[in-house]
């Protein structure tokens, strides 16, 4: 499986959302490559399991308990057989029993949550000893691989914080920095590992900007991409239909051109030159 092949399968499952399929073509496509713990896991930030169900077909299924704090993405996930319940919670409530997980799975999520820490708590207080932890998050390499504003009138630091806000990104720390958080709450940092390259960010860019983008500033910059989503019935559109196979491979050639998803299959970047960090350890 590469990463090619993973992208016309997130177009496929997201097709209203190019961008954010060729970014978790990608990123997924680091996770199987990495390989996921056996036994029981904590999917930390579910949302609405389609993401969780493409990368079980390729690692194997597993056993999970989701959580996430939005009723409707909670709603979505709890169709899925894998998931052994779904909770309505915010990640530093966590409604189950001390020392319960064989590992947490969280892709994409720790970047926007501003009670990092409790978090964190609440994470290693239901990890097993010796239970594994595997966190994708963006880094501060990722606004550095940006291409930056097109309008002449507007400033970087403008973008940037504009595209903070719309992508509700909160935390953008390097693997030191993820290092000294983790050990605070009694978690090891085995390896951090580079994925999404500059190239493969300012793709992510462009696409984003005719679409997520567009969309936001339509909406004058009030309402969040999951809410426009639901406003315009592409969240519903979403759970409920799937492109046809020929459509999405034809979508992901187009999507892909020129900077195709499976440059790195087989390489990790090192995290200091990575948009993205995938995050590797266990609690001792």
């Amino acid at each position: 499986m590469t990463c090619k092949d993973l992208l016309s399968e997130f177009i496929a499952a997201y097709p209203a959302q190019p961008a954010t399929a060729y970014w978790r073509a990608i990123e997924i496509g680091a996770l199987i490559r990495h390989g996921l713990p056996q036994g029981l896991g904590l999917d930390l930030g579910c949302g609405d399991g389609i993401l969780t169900r493409i990368l079980l077909s390729h690692t194997g299924s597993r056993k999970l308990v989701g959580i996430d704090p939005d009723p409707l993405e909670a709603g979505a996930a709890r169709k899925f057989s894998f998931y052994d319940r779904v909770h309505v919670t915010q990640g530093d409530a966590i409604p189950e029993e001390e020392k319960s997980f064989d590992f947490i799975l969280s892709n994409s999520v720790l970047e926007h949550i501003p009670q990092l820490d409790s978090t964190l708590c609440e994470a290693s207080r239901v990890l097993k000893r010796c239970g594994q932890f595997l966190f994708t998050v963006p880094g501060p390499r990722f606004r550095e691989n940006l291409a930056g504003p097109l309008s002449p009138g507007v400033s970087r630091e403008t973008y940037l914080k504009t595209l903070d806000q719309r992508l509700a990104h909160l935390n953008y720390l390097d693997h030191e920095g993820w290092r000294e958080v983790l050990s605070r709450h009694g978690l090891q940092l085995d390896n951090a590992l580079g994925y999404l390259d500059r190239d493969q960010t300012c793709r992510w860019e462009t696409l984003s900007r005719m679409t997520g983008g567009l969309f936001y500033s339509i909406f004058g910059g009030l309402k969040q991409p999951i809410e426009i989503q639901r406003t315009l019935g592409m969240r519903d559109f979403l759970n409920r239909a799937k492109l046809p196979d020929f459509l999405a491979t034809a979508m992901a050639r187009a999507v892909s051109f020129g900077v195709p998803v499976g440059d790195n299959d087989s390489l990790w970047l090192a995290p200091e030159s990575a948009s993205c960090l995938l995050l590797v350890g266990h609690k001792p």
